[in-house]
């Protein structure tokens, strides 16, 4: 009970206070239970107005964040969601109740296990995780409705506009590796429309289209 109580103060004071105005955003967030995708001895932060760290040098984004990404996505619920950076599967929880299907793809081995293990344990069947290089998305999916990438790129990977359906929205932090801006990216007849959200900061991602693994 204090776990809901606490997500229930999240939606209101972090998300709604903020903006978030989709009510299927909002009550995915209500619903996934947060302080199951993150370290015991950091449960009681869970619900905090703060990304957290997780194992391999990664994070578990702000819940602000998370909602924000999810909400420029504009998921009806029939959805092929294309998510780069399965991390601990919290982001993959909330969309696997927004869209038809997800995949995930995570490039480190035991972040993609332990998130995979979770999101079966937790009933969430629709997720497919893949381990491999996000960066260049996943081929053998595509197209997708819809890509969500929760890492900074230093450009927008032309591989990710490859495969997106008609249509389609791309949801992805571009920047330097310590400071970035939120782009919403629609594909549509007429071409690429692009659109700056807000300013953040996420991991860099490491990959073929991306960063080099320890590139200043």
């Amino acid at each position: 009970m204090a776990y809901e109580y606490q997500r229930r103060l999240m939606v209101n004071d972090q998300l709604k206070a903020r903006g978030i105005r989709d009510e299927r955003v909002l009550h995915a967030m209500e619903t996934v239970e947060r302080h199951l995708f993150v370290d015991e001895h950091l449960r009681d932060k869970a619900y905090a107005d703060c990304a957290l760290p997780i194992a391999e040098g990664q994070t578990i984004s702000q819940p602000y964040m998370v909602a924000l990404m999810t909400e420029l996505l504009e998921l009806k619920g029939d959805e092929k969601v294309l998510e780069i950076g399965t991390g601990s599967g919290y982001q993959s929880a909330v969309l696997s109740l927004l869209a038809s299907e997800v995949f995930s793809v995570e490039r480190i081995p035991l972040l993609a296990s332990r998130a995979e293990k979770l999101l079966k344990e937790l009933n969430y069947n629709n997720v497919h995780v893949t381990v491999s290089d996000g960066t260049v998305g996943l081929p053998e999916h595509a197209p997708f409705d819809a890509i969500i990438v929760t890492a900074g790129a230093p450009e927008v990977p032309q591989e990710y506009l490859d495969q997106l359906n008609p249509g389609g929205r791309l949801v992805i932090p571009v920047g330097s590796r310590y400071s970035q801006a939120l782009y919403r990216i629609r594909k549509s007849p007429s071409g690429i429309e692009k659109n700056v959200s807000t300013a953040c900061v996420f991991v860099p991602l490491v990959g073929e289209s991306g960063w080099k693994e320890n590139e200043p």
